[in-house]
């Protein structure tokens, strides 16, 4: 056989691509549901490190530290395997979703974090003459500067995440990754594990390219 009917096979292709289209639908639903997620949290988190009270602020810094340190596949393993043994029990898409979007915060609490800080002090000082209260001067002066700032970053951290999603196929959910081991085991063809390659890389590309966009908007704005 060629190197084409090995992993190329367009036969097989077009005969499981249904299934690699289902496992498709799956990764997009887990990817958008785990960002969203992660992006609400991150900025609560983000909010509390930066103005809680110091036990709560100390509680968060632990979070943060310890979330950005363990691996999201040992995460996942504890959260659907382990968990059940003190009577919580997730299905495949709520372990996966909980594990992305915990890790998820965390790393977007820091980027939020920083993003609020690099507003200059004199922002905060003019809402402060102005005699906004403290929520408005967050959300109508700071939080639509840092932002901005945290575009790209936040940007980055959403295709990580994309990409991790991979990683829920080792609880049996059905995502591309796991359609596309099940296709290539029915075809005894490598095929769709290429295919589900070359889709990850259509998903993603674009959004790599987006990244740098805003990096050069932004540089060419501090100018």
């Amino acid at each position: 056989m060629s190197i084409f009917d090995t992993f190329l096979n367009w036969k097989v292709f077009v005969q499981t691509l249904p299934l690699l289209l289902s496992g498709l639908t799956t990764t997009l639903t887990l990817g958008v549901t785990a960002i969203a997620l992660g992006f609400i949290g991150g900025l609560v988190l983000a909010l509390l490190r930066l103005y809680a009270r110091s036990p709560l602020r100390q509680i968060t810094v632990a979070y943060i530290d310890v979330f950005r340190s363990i691996p999201i596949l040992v995460l996942l393993v504890v959260i659907y395997y382990a968990l059940p043994f003190v009577g919580l029990r997730l299905s495949p898409f709520g372990a996966a979703a909980s594990a992305l979007s915990l890790v998820s915060a965390a790393y977007s609490a820091e980027i939020f974090r920083a993003g609020i800080e690099a507003v200059p002090k004199g922002q905060f000082e003019a809402a402060r003459a102005l005699g906004l209260s403290p929520w408005r001067r967050m959300s109508d002066v700071v939080l639509p500067q840092a932002l901005r700032i945290v575009i790209p970053p936040i940007t980055s951290n959403s295709i990580n995440v994309m990409k991790d999603t991979a990683l829920a196929s080792v609880v049996a959910m059905p995502d591309l990754l796991k359609q596309a081991t099940q296709a290539q085991a029915l075809a005894a063809n490598p095929t769709p594990l290429i295919s589900a390659a070359v889709i990850y890389i259509l998903i993603l590309m674009p959004l790599v390219r987006l990244v740098g966009v805003f990096e050069k908007r932004l540089a060419v704005r501090g100018r």
